[in-house]
């Protein structure tokens, strides 16, 4: 186990060691984004006094400028306003993200639960593989060159073969973005994981690029799409329950016949040069977005105290 040497707002149980394989998926390259920048605003509601109007926390970091103007332009893709509000994201809760890569929610996240919530980000250990080690170093590296945003940010360190992400019932979110492809015959324990550390009640939102229906199991090896059935079905198996579907991150340009699968289309663009404008205009990958819950019967009440009776979840 591990962690980051910030400041921390919440002390949690953390747990991790051990070797894993190799992940085997592309690195999606940070450097290969579309050119337009699309910096979002929160509308002014000129009716109302101003004092009546309390910013949106997610519209005021979006427009934040510790964001690259990179990160900035991929929101016309990533949708990350609406995909916050549809996995109830908000300020006071306790939220894991699995697997943050490069960072590019961190950006978001941290400074959003800041002062008044915890952001976790959750990473396999170095030792899985020289792709995780590499990531991992960058992701460090991020954090402590925005203190100012990520001072309160913690990390946990995972086994892949083993994941846990902290104490049972201590987190309100669980998010991953554009991960499940990775996770081979590890998925059914990362999805169990995920229902331990959650509190009853507690959400899982998952972001994932969305095979063609029908595709066949074995066309779709090392592509990167992953049929959405495959995903529910994890859940599921897991203990959670589908709450809702969204098209917010949808993409009816994405023909997900690529020869380099998910990778040839931006933000990688695996070919380089090769049909460079034909990828662009595509723009980024088809992704289902999937919001499940941990039932609140999971609950445990402690016979002969208070802790009967039953807690609202705080998302």
């Amino acid at each position: 186990m591990k962690q980051l040497p910030l400041t921390l707002a919440l002390t949690l149980a953390l747990a991790a060691c051990g070797p894993a394989a190799e992940q085997s998926a592309a690195p999606e390259a940070a450097s290969d984004q579309p050119a337009e920048v699309v910096a979002p605003a929160a509308a002014p509601v000129e009716s109302a006094p101003a004092e009546a109007m309390p910013a949106d926390p997610v519209a005021v970091v979006l427009a934040g400028d510790w964001r690259s103007d990179e990160n900035k332009a991929r929101d016309a893709y990533r949708h990350p306003a609406e995909t916050l509000a549809f996995f109830g994201v908000k300020p006071g809760q306790t939220i894991i993200e699995i697997t943050p890569g490069g960072g590019w929610y961190t950006e978001i996240l941290a400074p959003l639960l800041k002062g008044n919530g915890t952001y976790v980000a959750a990473f396999p250990v170095d030792s899985a593989s020289d792709y995780a080690k590499r990531n991992n170093e960058k992701f460090r590296a991020k954090l402590a060159d925005g203190p100012e945003q990520y001072a309160a940010a913690m990390s946990v360190e995972y086994d892949p073969k083993a994941p846990n992400f902290g104490m049972d019932g201590s987190a309100d979110v669980v998010l991953t973005f554009r991960n499940v492809h990775n996770w081979g015959e590890g998925a059914p324990a990362m999805f169990a994981a995920f229902n331990a550390v959650l509190k009853p009640g507690g959400t899982l939102g998952v972001v994932e690029h969305r095979a063609a229906e029908g595709a066949d199991a074995k066309a779709l090896e090392g592509s990167g799409y992953v049929p959405t059935e495959k995903v529910i079905q994890l859940a599921t198996d897991a203990g959670f329950e589908l709450v809702e579907q969204s098209e917010i991150n949808a993409n009816p340009k994405d023909t997900k016949d690529h020869e380099k699968g998910v990778w040839t289309l931006p933000p990688s663009l695996a070919l380089k040069d090769v049909d460079r404008d034909k990828y662009l205009a595509i723009g980024e990958s088809d992704r289902m977005t999937l919001k499940f819950v941990k039932p609140e019967g999971d609950q445990i009440f402690e016979q002969g105290t208070d802790k009967n009776k039953p807690t609202p979840a705080s998302n």
